[in-house]
């Protein structure tokens, strides 16, 4: 389900603030000719945190690469709290920070000076700098790494290394691409939880992933790109429930038979022998679902929400099987 974590609070003078990010009819068309953005649109909040999903080469990376001032733009405008990254770059990237998909620090220097060395970039002094490497090492939970080589970290370590990097220059808005990218269930949600933490003290977060579960729980809003354009945006919860379809995970008592009971308008899938995965529109009456499953002696002990309704809108808005095979894992293009 999406966070329960409530926007931070706006008096009518924050209303009237500047978005944290404002991109208007943004394009990109490579030399190859290739249109990789066609007129983009979008505003994220301060204060807010964003999911940008969309499947394999839908324009995310050049979205994210233009906003970061890694890409030039073909057109339109790009505003990082009110400032145009065109016009005044150095000013908007100081707003700004970037965790990318790659793991792009030296392996052989220490958690520490990596964090240091990068405020230095910044014009940070080095006392500062060397506070806030402390701070930020702490939040990331990597205090006892801080004088071990890198490249001894952890998978799950690096990560955290890479967004307490980001965080040196205390920047207003965090875009983080595909943050979680390769890392074991327990890590990712750790990693959310800092994430949560960064966001809870005012710092906006624009969050790419194909995790769909990660999106649903940790963002307030989102956009779906495809093909360059934005099929979908708005509050989370609103297009959810848009929905027409919710899902039911069943736990039986014996395993399942080999032909399940047909019920119609819905879908019945066995997952393993002792779980049966139901799919149902919304309006439909579970009790005939658990008539049918009755006749067919199929007893079920307990039953619980199938969370895929952010999967299920992705798929129906990008539509085919290779943006389904997109929202299952792989990485961004």
């Amino acid at each position: 389900m999406a966070s329960d974590s409530a926007a931070p609070a706006t008096s009518g003078a924050a209303s009237a603030a500047p978005p944290a990010l404002s991109i208007r009819d943004l394009r990109k068309t490579y030399d190859t000719g290739v249109q990789a953005l066609k007129g983009v649109s979008l505003e994220v909040a301060p204060g807010d945190f964003y999911a940008l999903l969309g499947p394999n080469g839908a324009g995310k990376s050049t979205l994210i690469g233009i906003v970061s001032s890694l890409v030039n733009k073909s057109s339109g405008e790009v505003r990082v709290f009110g400032v145009d990254i065109a016009r005044e770059r150095g000013a908007a990237m100081r707003l700004l920070g970037l965790v990318p998909q790659e793991l792009n620090f030296n392996m052989f220097e220490k958690p520490r000076d990596i964090l240091v060395n990068y405020a230095g970039f910044y014009g940070i002094p080095r006392r500062e700098a060397l506070a806030r490497a402390d701070e930020e090492l702490a939040r990331a939970h990597l205090s006892d790494k801080a004088d071990s080589m890198s490249r001894t970290l952890s998978g799950g370590m690096k990560r955290r290394l890479m967004i307490a990097r980001a965080m040196m220059t205390r920047p207003r808005l965090l875009i983080l691409d595909e943050p979680t990218a390769g890392v074991d269930i327990e890590i990712r949600r750790g990693m959310w939880r800092t994430l949560r933490a960064i966001n809870a003290a005012g710092t906006t977060i624009i969050l790419t992933t194909h995790y769909l579960e990660e999106a649903e729980n940790l963002c307030r809003n989102l956009a779906i790109i495809d093909h360059g354009t934005i099929v979908e945006h708005g509050p989370m919860r609103e297009l959810l429930a848009k929905l027409d379809v919710e899902g039911f995970l069943f736990d039986v008592d014996a395993p399942l038979p080999a032909t399940l009971p047909r019920i119609e308008g819905a879908a019945l899938v066995a997952r393993d022998p002792h779980t049966l995965e139901l799919e149902m529109p919304r309006a439909m009456d579970l009790n005939r679902v658990f008539a049918a499953l009755d006749a067919a002696a199929i007893r079920v002990h307990s039953m619980r929400t199938k969370s895929n309704r952010l999967e299920e809108l992705f798929v129906r808005l990008t539509g085919d099987g290779a943006t389904a095979a997109a929202a299952s894992g792989e990485r961004a293009a």
